[in-house]
């Protein structure tokens, strides 16, 4: 296969970076309408637009934000964003709901992109100002055919758990011999938008299954999934929350 395995997983990593650089939630809940005007300004193309929009804050930096989000843009020129309201979290907050798609011809390949993000956003007037990421996931696919997939990795799991990340092809695989890879990505290699080492083997089964083991600390792992097929490659990326309470797996 004459592409690179990296160019779609390094695509769909920076299309989860784009609206996840924002800091901890506080404040008040943004508006509709000014939830309006975050898929406006998405939409527009215009980084200034999105900018225009942010407050800097502890880990907000929208000079940072319109540069990643331009790139997205240089790489899916049609991506086109969706913002809805979210059914409100156990503790009350309201969530937001955004969703990016596009797709990249490059060369004789053509790439892919879904994006899902579930945030719980504050702000302060007319400007967002924090946020928690509650949900995400990424994914990219290339190649002749749009090979669909199951992603079935948990969105929270707690702490020392051990679980399953399985990532199956939807459709027989009739055949065709098929190889994947899995690791996990820091948040530091997110920030930076470097590829993780995947080594790759034969599928068996039809998808990759692995058990991965939870950390003993509160917080996140991220993993990078690549599925490689004779007729395209399929790579995503999905964050699991890691809780040290129970009542905590539901957001």
């Amino acid at each position: 296969m004459p592409q690179s395995p990296s160019q779609p997983f390094l695509l769909a990593l920076l299309a989860a970076t784009v609206v996840a650089a924002l800091p901890v939630a506080r404040a008040a809940p943004p508006a509709p309408a000014l939830l309006q005007s975050l898929e406006t300004a998405l939409n527009s193309g215009k980084p200034s637009n999105l900018g225009a929009l942010v407050e800097p804050g502890p880990g907000l930096d929208p000079a940072r934000l319109e540069a990643r989000f331009k790139l997205l843009r240089d790489r899916f020129p049609d991506a086109r964003w969706t913002v809805k309201s979210g059914a409100p979290l156990r503790d009350g907050r309201p969530t937001v709901a955004i969703e990016v798609s596009g797709s990249r011809t490059e060369g004789p390949f053509r790439y892919s992109l879904q994006a899902e993000q579930l945030l719980a956003l504050s702000a302060n007037g007319s400007r967002l100002n924090g946020q928690e990421l509650i949900r995400e996931t990424t994914t990219l696919r290339s190649g002749e055919a749009n090979l669909p997939v199951s992603v079935l990795i948990p969105d929270a799991v707690l702490t020392g758990q051990r679980y399953d990340v399985d990532v199956v092809f939807d459709e027989p695989l009739d055949g065709a011999v098929a190889a994947g890879g899995i690791a996990a990505i820091t948040p530091e290699q997110i920030s930076a938008l470097e590829t993780p080492d995947l080594e790759l083997a034969a599928l068996g089964g039809g998808g990759l299954f692995k058990s991965v083991q939870a950390p003993q600390q509160p917080g996140s792992q991220t993993w990078a999934v690549l599925l490689v097929h004779p007729k395209g490659i399929v790579s995503t990326t999905k964050r699991v929350r890691v809780v040290a309470d129970k009542a905590a797996l539901t957001p």
